[in-house]
């Protein structure tokens, strides 16, 4: 057995895990290849893909844009195999604009900032940020589908990935924003995992905001942030010995991190970090370790006045990072650092003339600063108001409760299919909800409306993307399935009625589906197809509800179907075409 057998033989079977599972598990590889040698990386990667696959044969919308934006981020984290996640960001992003799953399809654009982040692109990622932070700044409607926690976990993840590029951009003050706005999400309802990832994040994004204020000579304030860097850091040792990161149990967050290890060792200097920023160093796998690492180590050393040792790491570092397009203002802070503990040959006239050059070059340097947060703003209101101008022209088409599209929107659809005969067969179908009023009537109107939510996503999602789910009024939805025959749009409605009556309790408090299908027929207008779908309907809510009744001029007797083992009045019934 090859080495790739052996892996494929040791990754666990899925065709029986939960959901849930596929998820948790998903996370807990992209926290373990932030960590394990290059060479185990393509291992974990092929285990997302697998986990990503088996979501896919499975369906449910809310799962797959999960798998997929790990799919993404475990590539997005590594060079090496970051060309191969652009056609998975672009399947992410046409997923998660299909099924309205704004938060997801915000996070799509961070990842791809963050790809281009890798590549040098630095503007393009700008504009990727702008457009994330653009569709959070929206009224968004917590999703009922995912529950609180999950929901909450998503829109943090979401925004720690907004933050990351715009940390890597050295645009600290607003990704200080995103990232308190996070904290507010994770406070309420993350685990150990998460709440590490933040702590870590937040600490790498203080320890580069006080680099970066030391250029401009803001040493008081660049101190500020390196003491606050260094509080995170003894804060995150007890998420830290929880998390999903593989770890030494026996060892301290400081001792197994670097970045938390840099931030405690720049905040107070001395001896007693060498020992562990040096075998960090050796072991750091990212940019960022890299030079954070490294200038922590050098101000250990400078000191001890050990300055020629301090000049020797800064140097080994900045020769690996002469390449690197990544982490640019983190790269700049190295070379500075290297050139002040360097010193030229000429001595302090040299030097002398070197320093206010390079307060020159740091003036303009800010000025950039000062434009790229202008920059940044600018592309967010821009991308802001071209989302609100499509909302408003949206929403004229668009029930506001559900979602769906509305009779205008439907009566447009319908008339556009019905004179293009390469929609033909094209299917109608009415659905009306049974026993929706005594939901109403025993609980109250909101949860009624939390109810017709879940039944219009439910619906949607386990239709086709060509096919049209509409909202026609109180607890009444069209579907148009153009170019199929009635019995495929039959089996089609089936499983939409199966999956509306296999929802929890607490989701649909009962509610299930009655159907009524027709096929148009040549010359036959909207109104009287509609008329004939109503009748269906009506057909299967006499025979109990939870039905199908489709009339075809091909059958003319009633042929029963299940539409759920044991389930009372599942039959679907063929009736004969009238004139």
């Amino acid at each position: 057995m090859d080495d790739e057998q052996r892996d494929e033989a040791e990754l666990p079977a899925l065709d029986e895990r939960s959901d849930a599972w596929l998820v948790g598990r998903a996370r807990e590889l992209l926290a373990i290849i932030q960590t394990v040698p290059l060479a185990e990386r393509p291992r974990c990667t092929a285990e997302v893909d697998r986990l990503l696959a088996e979501a896919q044969s499975r369906g449910e919308p809310r799962m797959v844009a999960q798998l997929l934006r790990s799919a993404v981020a475990v590539r997005v984290v590594n060079n090496e195999l970051a060309d191969s996640a652009e056609p998975l960001l672009d399947e992410m992003l046409a997923h998660t604009r299909r099924h309205g799953l704004v938060v997801l399809q915000a996070d799509a654009h961070a990842l791809r900032g963050r790809r281009l982040l890798l590549a040098g692109a630095e503007d393009a990622a700008l504009t990727e940020a702008a457009v994330a932070l653009a569709m959070l700044d929206e009224d968004i409607t917590p999703d009922v589908m995912l529950g609180g926690r999950t929901w909450d976990m998503i829109m943090a993840s979401t925004l720690l990935d907004i933050g990351t590029v715009l940390t890597q951009l050295g645009v600290y003050e607003v990704a200080d924003q995103v990232m308190t706005r996070a904290h507010k999400c994770i406070r309420a309802s993350a685990g150990p995992h998460l709440i590490s990832v933040h702590l870590i994040n937040r600490a790498r994004l203080l320890v580069g905001w006080g680099l970066r204020l030391e250029r401009i000579g803001e040493d008081e304030r660049a101190a500020e942030r390196f003491a606050t860097a260094a509080a995170i850091a003894i804060a995150v040792e007890a998420p830290f010995r929880e998390s999903l990161f593989p770890r030494d149990p026996r060892s301290t967050a400081a001792d197994q991190n670097p970045i938390i290890a840099a931030a405690l060792a720049l905040a107070q200097p001395s001896q007693a970090h060498e020992a562990r920023l040096r075998g960090l160093l050796r072991a750091s796998r990212y940019p960022r370790e890299l030079v954070i690492t490294s200038i922590a180590l050098a101000r250990c050393l400078e000191h001890e006045g050990r300055e020629a040792e301090a000049v020797e790491v800064l140097g080994a570092a900045r020769a690996e990072m002469y390449d690197e397009a990544a982490e640019p203002t983190l790269r700049l802070c190295l070379i500075r650092e290297f050139a002040r503990l360097s010193g030229p040959d000429g001595g302090e006239r040299t030097t002398s003339a070197l320093e206010h050059y390079a307060t020159e070059l740091e003036a303009q340097l800010w000025d950039m600063r000062e434009s790229r947060i202008a920059t940044l703003n600018t592309r967010r209101e821009h991308e802001r108001l071209s989302r609100m101008h499509s909302s408003i022209a949206r929403q004229a088409l668009q029930d506001p409760l559900t979602g769906l599209p509305n009779r205008r929107a439907l009566d447009e659809r319908l008339e556009a299919l019905a004179s293009s005969p390469a929609n033909h067969p094209l299917a109608i179908a009415l659905v009306d909800l049974d026993g929706f009023k005594g939901v109403n009537d025993r609980m109250s109107h909101a949860e009624g409306d939390d109810v017709l939510r879940v039944v219009a996503a439910t619906l949607r999602d386990a239709l086709r993307g060509s096919d049209m789910v509409a909202r026609y009024g109180g607890d009444e939805f069209i579907v148009l399935l153009p170019g199929a025959p009635l019995p495929a749009a039959e089996a089609a409605l089936r499983r939409a009625l199966v999956a509306v009556s296999g929802l929890p309790q607490d989701l649909s408090h009962g509610v299930t589906l009655s159907i009524g299908a027709v096929s148009l027929r040549p010359q036959e207008s909207a109104v009287r197809a509609l008329a004939r779908a109503d009748a269906a309907m009506y057909q299967a809510k006499r025979a109990g509800g939870n039905d199908i009744v489709a009339i075809s001029a091909a059958e003319a007797a009633p042929v029963a179907g299940a539409v759920g083992a044991g389930q009372a009045g599942d039959r679907a019934w063929v009736l004969p075409e009238t004139t």
